[in-house]
């Protein structure tokens, strides 16, 4: 039995009947998983809108193929971290806490302090803010690399440059 006849088209019914899904879910997994590296230039752009772009591509968020229970990002070069910049009066009100484990070990820092001291550290704190708090997240930590100046040693991954 044909359906069709009259117009010249000739299919048949059992061809249209589908018997299997052909829509299926295909999630990545660690080995099937492409990390490539990328560098971010720090200079002159706002930490929390910097850090929440590369906090994006360090998740993966970017790829056709990210799948939300495996680490499927790039690893992200951050260079010239010292010259981030911060809005309103948030370099001298905002207080950043550590705690060094022990009793009476808390510890209050400005972000000027801290730029003076370790201006990596800035970038970090607020991407690492923006990870998952379990096992991925720290396992996504491992691909922000963060720098002062504009050297860093990774030129042998062939890093594409990206903007914001």
């Amino acid at each position: 039995m044909s359906l069709f006849e009259g117009q010249g088209i000739l299919v048949e019914l059992h061809l249209l009947k589908m018997d299997h899904n052909s829509y299926k879910t295909t999630y990545a997994n660690k080995a099937t998983a492409e990390k490539g590296w990328v560098v971010v230039d720090a200079s002159s752009q706002v930490l929390g809108r910097v850090a929440s772009e590369i906090a994006r591509i360090i998740r993966g968020k970017h790829k056709p193929s990210y799948s939300p229970h495996v680490d499927c990002g790039d690893h992200v070069i951050v260079i010239n971290a010292e010259k981030v910049k911060m809005t309103g009066k948030k370099w001298t009100d905002r207080v950043i806490f550590t705690h060094s484990g022990y009793p009476g070990g808390q510890r209050e820092h400005t972000p000027t302090l801290i730029r003076s001291k370790h201006p990596e550290r800035l970038i970090e704190h607020a991407v690492r803010g923006m990870l998952p708090k379990n096992r991925l997240g720290s396992e996504l930590y491992r691909s922000l690399h963060v720098y002062v100046g504009t050297e860093h040693p990774h030129e042998a991954q062939q890093p594409k440059e990206i903007k914001f």
